[in-house]
């Protein structure tokens, strides 16, 4: 699969339809390079036109405001801006919530006004126009499903349906969490703890929410961030349950389970 860049695109003379932005997990962690490559797998088979901005591609400064260092946050937002400006992008995904909470609610006070989409709600609408079909009988059929609503993506921007709407397509039986939705926990990563050591206390986050996810009887945990994606996995293996209980991004599920 060849994937053309913005650089390629206005090089032609010619417009996506929509800016894949990868992201810096997406780029680099190697678990969430598996997601960048089902979401844009499932892209290429719908026949959506993307471009990546490849190598022009930096972070969106996310850890850098919320670790509290506006300095350098304000430096990135607006490098990114005057980038994406040039390049004339009206719309964006992105299978990163910090991402798309940031670019979506942050940026156009520095300039940066964009129409902006978390792949999950991308994903629910290109099922809607029937661009993704799904096998008959596929591999989640009759299996439990757990969902973990990131906080960026839920709590943060009051999306819960989409992804629900779009593992309802999986012929699964969706089982949910003790606390989930507006009452839904936290994985232990956001607001930059991603990058730093916990704080003392009586157990880990990710732990507590491994615990409760594996308590479903659920098989599959869907997750739709990366950062949740490291902590639920390492929160399953504290269970000792790693072998019968998998961790997947909704792109993974969908593009498991395409005709």
């Amino acid at each position: 699969m060849q994937i053309k860049t913005m650089a390629t695109y206005a090089a032609n003379g010619e417009t996506p339809e929509i800016l894949f932005w990868v992201g810096c997990a997406g780029s680099f962690d190697q678990r969430a390079q598996k997601i960048t490559k089902a979401f844009a797998t499932i892209l290429d088979k719908t026949g959506v036109q993307f471009a990546i901005l490849g190598k022009e591609e930096s972070c969106t400064g996310d850890p850098a405001r919320r670790a509290g260092n506006e300095f350098i946050f304000q430096m990135m937002a607006q490098n990114n801006i005057q980038l994406l400006n040039m390049y004339g992008v009206k719309k964006i995904v992105t299978a990163c919530p910090h991402c798309f909470n940031i670019l979506k609610n942050e940026y156009p006070a520095l300039g940066g006004n964009y129409e902006v989409i978390h792949h999950t709600t991308f994903l629910q609408s290109l099922i809607d126009e029937g661009k993704i079909k799904m096998k008959e009988g596929g591999v989640f059929k009759g299996k439990k499903i757990t969902y973990h609503d990131s906080c960026y993506l839920g709590r943060g921007n009051n999306i819960y349906e989409a992804p629900r709407k779009v593992l309802e397509t999986l012929d699964a039986e969706l089982v949910e969490m003790k606390r989930c939705r507006s009452k839904g926990l936290c994985c232990g990563a956001g607001g930059a703890q991603m990058f730093k050591e916990e704080e003392k206390g009586t157990t880990r986050i990710n732990f507590d929410r491994g615990h409760e996810a594996v308590d479903t009887g659920a098989s599959v945990i869907a997750a739709n961030c990366p950062f949740c994606m490291t902590m639920l996995t390492d929160g399953v293996k504290e269970t000792g349950k790693e072998d019968e209980v998998k961790v997947l991004d909704i792109a993974e599920l969908i593009a498991m389970n395409m005709e």
